[in-house]
C-alpha cells in the first residue's frame, strides 16, 4: 500500500507480522555492474537450489508462524525454469509482495500472474540501449526490459521503475527519470551507493568502487525523509546503544524480517554470509531457526576496541548508513568503517540542517504546535504576517504534523475507501485508519484531482497533495493557511474536539488579565467590539477565537481567523465571562443563567469542520460543560463606547 494511505501516529509502533525475503537464484542473465554477488547460469551451485516442494514448505512453515508478506529477488528470479509456480505459490499465500527483476524474462503468461496486487519493481539501467546495455553488459538487454514494460502494460499489471544511478549512467540520469514517467506513475532510485561484492574479489571490488557516485550526489539521490526528521536524526539503521558493541542486538531485536538463500540457508539479513550466522532450513524448521537461532546471535559479533573507537563513538552516527555487513563487505571485518560511507554521512548532516532551517516551520494555536513540512523552500514571507506572533522554535507537548507535497499521488477513486462526505469543496473517504479529502470543483463539475489530503485517524499527522500552479503559488508566498486549504479550522476544529475544545464565532480580548469572549454570528458587532474595548485590552482576535477546558479551568485563545480587524494574537487567558452581543440603544450587561438557553446559542456559533457523529459527541460535552462552569451573559451595547464600564464593573 502506498506510505499516503497508510499514515500512522508518530507516537505508536505496530507490532508487524513476519516478512520474508527469498532469492530464488543467485544466477543473472548478464554481468553487469551491479549485480557483482550473481552466479553465473551454468553454475554448479545451480542443483543446489532448493526444489520446488522445498519452497512450497518453506512457505507454508512461515505462514504457520505469522508470515505474510513476501519479497521474491535474485539474482533474475525469473531465470528459475519454475519461476511461474513458484510465484503463484507464494503469492497465493501472501497479503502482499515485492518482486525485483530486470524484466526481460517476462512473458504473457508471468505478467498475467503479475496483475496479483503486490509491489512489482523492474530495474532500469540508462536511459539508451546504448548506456543500459553497456552497464548490464547484456547487448539486447535495453530492448528486452522494454518489451517487460509493454508486457505488465498490456496485462494491467501496475510496475513501479527502479532506476539504477552509478557513474557510467548518471549523465543520463534526468533522461532515465523522464523515461521512467512514461513507463509508469510509479519509480523509485535503488540503492543510491553500492556495496561491495561478497566474493570478495579485488578486481570486482575495485570496478564497483569505481562506480560510486560522490557522496553529495547519494545524498541528493536519496535526501533525509523530512517527515521522519523529529527532535533528534536517525540512521538508516538501529544503532547500538552507547557502551554496547553487540553490533547485531539492536537490528535483531527490531526485525520482524527473515531472509532466505536459494540454497536454503536463512539469516535475519540478505548480507549476512558467515555459514555460522546462517541456519541450514534443508536440517532444521523455520520455527526453530526464527525462535531460537536468530535470537541467539544477538551477542555473537561484538565490535571492541576498533568499533567503540570509530563509529561507535562517531558525532556522524546518527546521519550514517553504516552497518556492520557494509564493513564486512568493505573490509572482511563487521566493525570496520566504510570511509565513503563517512563522507556521505557528512553530506547526511549538512543535508538534514538544510531541511530542517529551511522545510520546516512551526506554530503554536490553541495549546497545539502545528508542525509544516515542504517539499519547497520556506521564506520569510511564505504565510502572511498574521502568522508571525503564532510562530515556534519547535515541537511542543502536543504537535501535529503536515507535509506539503506538489505533486499528486496515484489514487483514483476505487482506491480512496469508503465515501462519507461530499460537499463542495470536499469529497472525503475513510480507508482503514486514515482520512481522505478529495478536493472537488465547487461548480459540481467532474474534474480531475487538484488537492488530496491524507490524514492519520485522529488527524495529528498528514500529507497535503498539492498540483496545477499551487508550486508557482506557494514561492510567491503571502498564503492565507498553513493547510493550504482555504481556511485552516477543516482540520484545527477536528484537533481540539479530542482536547476538550472548539472554535468559537467571537471576539477575544484580555482585560485586566482576563479573557472574555463576545458572541456572535456576522454583522453581530464582533468587530465593533474590537475598536471599542481596543483601547482597554488586548484584541485576541475580532471573529474567531479558541476555548479548552483545563482541570484548573477554561481558556480562551487568540487565533488568525480575523475579521475587518486584523490585529491577533497568540496568547491565552483564564475565561472570565462569555458575552453574548446584540446592537442595541441601551449599554447593558445581564446575567443568563438558563444552561439549555447558553447551550443553543453556543452551539450556533461553534465552527464546525467535515462533522462525524464521534466529534458531535465530544463537542456537545465540552459546549454543555462550559455552559455549567463559565458565566455567560447578554450584552447590549451601542457605538457610543459606553459599554466600557459595564464591563469594568464585570
Amino acid at each position: 500500500m502506498p506510505d499516503y494511505l497508510t499514515i500512522k501516529k508518530t507516537d505508536t509502533v505496530p507490532r508487524l507480522p513476519l516478512s520474508g525475503s527469498i532469492d530464488l537464484t543467485y544466477r543473472c542473465n548478464n554481468n553487469c555492474l551491479h549485480c557483482w554477488l550473481r552466479i553465473p547460469p551454468k553454475a554448479n551451485e545451480k542443483q543446489d537450489e532448493l526444489s520446488f516442494d522445498a519452497i512450497c514448505h518453506l512457505v507454508d512453515d512461515a505462514r504457520t508462524m505469522g508470515c505474510r508478506e513476501w519479497s521474491i529477488s535474485g539474482g533474475e528470479p525469473m531465470l528459475r525454469p519454475d519461476f511461474a509456480e513458484i510465484f503463484d505459490y507464494i503469492t497465493s499465500r501472501a497479503k502482499t509482495y515485492s518482486i525485483n527483476s530486470n524484466g526481460t524474462l517476462i512473458t504473457p503468461p508471468i505478467a498475467e500472474l503479475m496483475k496479483r496486487k503486490g509491489n512489482k519493481m523492474i530495474a532500469l539501467y540508462g536511459a539508451s540501449e546504448a548506456v543500459h546495455d553497456h552497464v548490464t553488459r547484456n547487448p539486447g538487454s535495453f530492448r528486452a526490459t522494454m518489451r517487460g514494460f509493454e508486457l505488465l502494460k498490456e496485462a494491467g499489471a501496475g510496475f513501479t521503475v527502479q532506476l539504477i544511478p552509478m557513474k557510467d549512467n548518471y549523465h543520463e540520469y534526468p533522461a532515465m527519470i523522464k523515461l521512467a514517467e512514461s513507463l509508469s506513475p510509479h519509480w523509485r532510485v535503488g540503492a543510491p551507493w553500492l556495496f561491495l561484492s561478497a566474493s570478495g574479489s579485488l578486481g570486482k571490488n575495485a570496478e564497483i568502487k569505481g562506480q560510486r557516485l560522490p557522496p553529495r550526489d547519494v545524498v541528493e539521490l536519496d535526501r533525509p525523509d523530512l517527515s521522519s526528521l523529529q527532535d533528534e536524526p536517525g540512521g538508516e539503521h538501529p544503532q547500538c546503544p552507547a557502551g554496547d558493541d553487540r553490533l547485531f542486538a539492536a537490528c535483531i531485536a527490531s526485525r520482524r524480517d527473515f531472509h532466505v538463500d536459494p540454497y536454503g540457508m536463512l539469516s535475519f539479513c540478505c548480507f549476512i554470509k558467515d555459514p555460522a550466522m546462517r541456519y541450514n532450513l534443508r536440517t532444521g524448521s523455520f520455527r526453530d531457526a526464527w525462535e531460537r537461532f536468530i535470537p541467539s546471535l544477538a551477542g555473537k559479533v561484538r565490535g571492541g576496541e576498533e568499533y567503540r573507537t570509530t563509529c561507535g563513538s562517531c558525532d556522524y552516527r546518527e546521519d550514517c548508513r553504516w552497518c556492520p555487513v557494509y564493513g564486512y563487505l568493505e573490509h572482511g571485518r563487521y566493525a570496520a568503517k566504510v570511509e565513503h560511507l563517512c563522507d556521505v554521512a557528512r553530506e547526511n548532516r549538512s543535508c538534514r540542517e538544510i531541511l530542517m532551517r529551511d522545510h520546516r516551520r512551526f506554530f503554536r494555536i490553541g495549546g497545539i504546535t502545528i508542525q509544516v513540512d515542504s517539499d519547497l523552500p520556506f521564506s520569510d514571507s511564505t504565510f502572511h504576517p498574521k502568522f508571525e506572533s503564532f510562530r515556534a522554535d519547535g515541537p511542543g507537548e502536543d504537535t501535529v504534523r503536515i507535509h506539503h507535497h506538489f505533486s499528486l499521488p496515484d489514487l483514483p477513486k476505487e482506491k480512496r475507501g469508503e465515501e462519507v462526505y461530499r460537499k463542495s469543496p470536499w469529497a472525503i473517504y475513510r480507508k482503514g485508519r486514515s482520512w481522505i479529502y478529495a478536493g472537488i470543483p465547487t461548480d459540481g463539475t467532474v474534474s480531475p484531482l487538484h488537492r488530496v489530503a491524507v490524514f492519520s485517524d485522529d488527524h495529528s499527522s498528514g500529507r497535503i497533495y498539492n498540483e496545477g500552479n499551487w508550486e508557482e503559488i506557494f514561492l510567491k508566498g503571502n498564503l492565507a493557511s498553513l493547510t493550504l486549504f482555504p481556511t485552516d479550522q477543516i482540520l484545527i476544529a477536528r484537533l481540539l474536539a479530542d482536547r476538550n475544545g472548539f472554535f468559537l464565532h467571537s471576539c477575544g480580548a484580555v482585560m485586566d488579565g482576563k479573557g472574555l469572549l463576545f458572541v456572535g454570528h456576522s454583522e453581530a458587532g464582533k468587530s465593533t467590539t474590537a475598536r471599542l474595548i481596543a483601547s482597554h485590552a488586548e484584541i485576541l482576535c475580532d471573529d474567531r477565537n479558541i476555548v479548552r477546558r483545563f482541570p484548573d479551568g477554561w481558556k480562551v485563545y487568540g487565533t488568525w481567523s480575523h475579521g475587518d480587524v486584523p490585529e491577533v494574537s497568540s496568547r491565552s487567558a483564564p475565561l472570565h465571562a462569555v458575552l453574548f452581543i446584540e446592537k442595541s440603544e441601551k449599554n447593558r450587561i445581564i446575567r443568563i443563567d438558563d444552561r439549555r438557553e447558553i447551550v443553543r446559542r453556543l452551539l450556533a456559533c461553534v465552527i464546525r469542520p467535515f462533522v462525524t457523529i464521534d466529534w458531535w459527541e465530544k463537542t456537545l460535552t465540552s459546549v454543555e460543560q462550559m455552559a455549567q462552569e463559565v458565566p455567560c451573559y447578554q450584552m447590549q451595547f451601542d457605538k457610543s463606547g459606553a459599554i466600557l464600564d459595564e464591563l469594568k464593573n464585570l
